[in-house]
């Protein structure tokens, strides 16, 4: 099983939005990176990942799931853009900011990191334990 963040600016899809729509998940649309949509192409079903607030709140909030595969964005014509559905888990006790995350030496690789303006990235299964251990999952 791989692990993923996803980012969202929580005025435009947020973590109590993401929890409201149930075990039916969001469909993540309207991603255009194309390194962003190769990595949700290789997502697999049960593939767990964090939710992140970006711009306000600045901080991973919670756990999400894929329970759908990547399927073509109806609003891409040339059908080169989809997305995975995915829904939420669990909540973070103790939302995991930026600052704490740049601050950790353990995370010092991690793509939000390094590349954070990428809105679907990988996270190693270390970088995966570390955050849960630091939002009190």
């Amino acid at each position: 099983m791989a692990h993923w963040l996803y980012k969202s600016e929580p005025t435009t899809w947020s973590w109590d939005q993401q929890i409201a729509a149930g075990s039916a998940g969001t469909y993540w649309e309207g991603v255009r990176n194309p390194l962003a949509n190769m990595h949700m192409k290789a997502m697999q079903v049960g593939d767990t990942g964090f939710f992140y607030h970006s711009n306000e709140g600045k901080a991973v909030v919670g756990v999400v799931e894929v329970v759908k595969l990547w399927a073509p964005d109806p609003n891409d014509a040339k059908g080169t853009f989809g997305a995975v559905t995915i829904r939420a888990v669990e909540p973070m006790p103790k939302p995991v900011t930026l600052a704490e995350i740049k601050a950790d030496p353990k995370l010092g690789d991690m793509v939000l990191v390094k590349n954070s303006r990428l809105s679907v990235q990988p996270v190693t299964d270390a970088e995966w334990a570390h955050v849960r251990k630091l939002g009190g999952l």
